[in-house]
């Protein structure tokens, strides 16, 4: 689950309710082979439903900032 915190997750055998899932058909090709699979997205770990239940707030990976200026000097 992209954008989950690392201490959240869902198991084997949860109940998964997915609102308003965006299907993806995924076809990538590697050294003479063909893999295809379906990719299911959501707009945030916090708008499943499991178990009957909406995660609670810490399910949400916290923002990072990433900074990059290749043009800087070492």
């Amino acid at each position: 689950v992209y954008n989950a915190a690392p201490a959240w997750g869902v198991t084997v055998g949860d109940a998964l309710g997915v609102p308003d899932p965006v299907l993806t058909q995924h076809q990538h090709q590697h050294q003479g082979q063909t893999f295809s699979f379906l990719g299911v997205r959501v707009s945030s770990p916090l708008s499943l439903v499991v178990n009957g239940r909406r995660p609670p707030g810490s399910a949400l990976a916290p923002p990072r900032l990433a900074l990059s200026n290749p043009s800087a000097p070492l």
